[in-house]
């Protein structure tokens, strides 16, 4: 039986995580990762192809983490919660959140292989499909559930700043709100 990997995929993500966090995607190299997780390059070079394999992992990893508990709290017949969670998850996980600050098209994906754009095709279609399986008016529904959620994190992220005290409890309120005139 051989050793276990030192750098698994996971850990040199992680690392991919705090890099995007303090300069952007293009801080996103398969070098800088390897520096950042304090291995090899061929380590990176070993778990993906190259930095769009790496980029297309990065994002669908962090949008897969992200919406777990978005549906689980739509499942829950919380939708208002749903945008409660964009903020909670936020405030527990910065620096995935930073990821999530930019696009798919940020992060090259224009250069992920077929596998991994549809992959991020299927989550986007069970967001859209989510959403939409609320009733009412879809677009209401986006503003207070993704949208303004969204924009108070991009506010205090972008800053540098913490996520205010209260801002789960503005967020699900509002939402609350908006989703009466809707649904």
């Amino acid at each position: 039986m051989g050793r276990p990997a030192r750098h698994d995929a996971d850990s040199l993500l992680d690392a991919a995580v705090r890099l995007v966090a303090a300069g952007g995607p293009k801080a996103l190299t398969m070098a800088a990762v390897a520096r950042a997780a304090g291995g090899p390059s061929g380590s990176v070079y070993h778990r993906f192809a190259g930095r769009p394999s790496l980029a297309a992992a990065l994002w669908l990893r962090t949008v897969e983490r992200f919406q777990a508990g978005f549906f689980a709290a739509l499942a829950a017949g919380r939708p208002a919660g749903a945008a409660r969670h964009v903020v909670a998850w936020c405030r527990e996980h910065p620096g995935e959140a930073n990821v999530l600050l930019y696009r798919a098209d940020d992060f090259d994906r224009e250069h992920w292989s077929d596998e991994e754009r549809a992959a991020l095709d299927a989550m986007n279609r069970r967001a859209v499909h989510a959403l939409r399986d609320l009733g009412g008016d879809f677009d209401k529904v986006v503003l207070a559930l993704v949208d303004l959620p969204s924009a108070l994190v991009r506010r205090h992220l972008r800053a540098g700043g913490e996520i205010p005290a209260r801002a789960e409890e503005l967020v699900e309120e509002t939402a609350v709100l908006i989703l009466e005139t809707c649904l």
